[in-house]
């Protein structure tokens, strides 16, 4: 399940992003200052926690690094706040959307690249924060992806980077989807997050695997937190449509979730720090 490096798969990965950037599902704003206004007020709606978790608050001259900008509405937060940022995204379409909202915004020149994450085209010691968030689980060599985390940071630099959980509510959804009502049980809920999460190849990690991947830095704190796929509050995708989707997304108990599963969300918050 936790692939080297697949060429094929990379390929199928950033196809999918291609198709439909990441954040960009049912928005309906054509102007890109309107359009990005939407976003980010859905997304942090939805994801309350992003901001605490990524203070971009706090980044004011801080040389930052986001790997996997998506369409942008996270890192149009760090030009706000005064950071130097930098973007990279494996997907073209993503990045174009992203810039779009980047100079609506009256920052034409923040930097924004294609990059794969297991391979970052920068020099060792050049940030002092990492931030990922929901994207390198999407890679096929995740601990590749970190490593390239590490190496990128400065000394005493922090990483602040979100990946998918397991056991959650999603891959428990996922699993009774794709495996108990297709007669297929022994799919488990990592195969069906591999199999039907967003790109293809998605990886899910405990929270003693995703202690395992951050290996070599220091100060390691890992929680769990409830995603708008844990508690079916984002816009269902085409393949959830049907009449059973349309059913299970209105009576699902996200209040009762939101109370007492946060154990089981979908979200694992990792900040860590490099070695000095």
């Amino acid at each position: 399940m936790h692939k080297h490096d697949d060429p094929a798969l990379k390929a199928r990965v950033r196809a999918h992003w291609d198709r439909e950037p990441c954040g960009t599902r049912g928005l309906d704003e054509p102007d890109p200052r309107a359009r990005q206004a939407q976003a980010e007020a859905e997304r942090y709606a939805v994801d309350e926690h992003i901001p605490g978790f990524a203070r971009f608050s706090e980044s004011r001259g801080l040389d930052v690094l986001e790997i996997g900008v998506g369409a942008g509405t996270d890192f149009v937060q760090w030009l706000r706040h005064g950071a130097r940022a930098t973007g990279v995204d494996l997907s073209p379409n993503s990045l174009a959307e992203a810039r779009a909202r980047v100079a609506a915004e009256g920052h034409a020149e923040a930097p924004l690249t294609v990059a794969d994450a297991e391979h970052l085209p920068f020099a060792a010691a050049s940030f002092d924060l990492v931030y990922s968030y929901g994207v390198l689980h999407h890679s096929p060599d995740t601990a590749a992806a970190i490593a390239e985390v590490l190496r990128v940071l400065r000394p005493g630099g922090e990483a602040r980077v979100m990946i998918y959980h397991v056991p959650s509510w999603t891959g428990l959804l996922l699993w009774a989807v794709h495996g108990a009502a297709r007669l297929r049980p022994w799919l488990t809920p990592r195969r069906a997050i591999y199999e039907h999460l967003e790109s293809p190849g998605t990886k899910a990690y405990t929270v003693a695997e995703a202690h395992a991947l951050m290996r070599g830095f220091v100060d390691v704190r890992v929680e769990t937190a409830l995603l708008a796929g844990d508690l079916l509050a984002m816009r269902p995708s085409e393949r959830y449509q049907g009449r059973v989707h349309r059913l299970l997304w209105a009576i699902y108990p996200r209040g009762l979730i939101r109370r007492f599963g946060a154990r089981l969300g979908l979200g694992l918050l990792i900040t860590a720090n490099k070695p000095i």
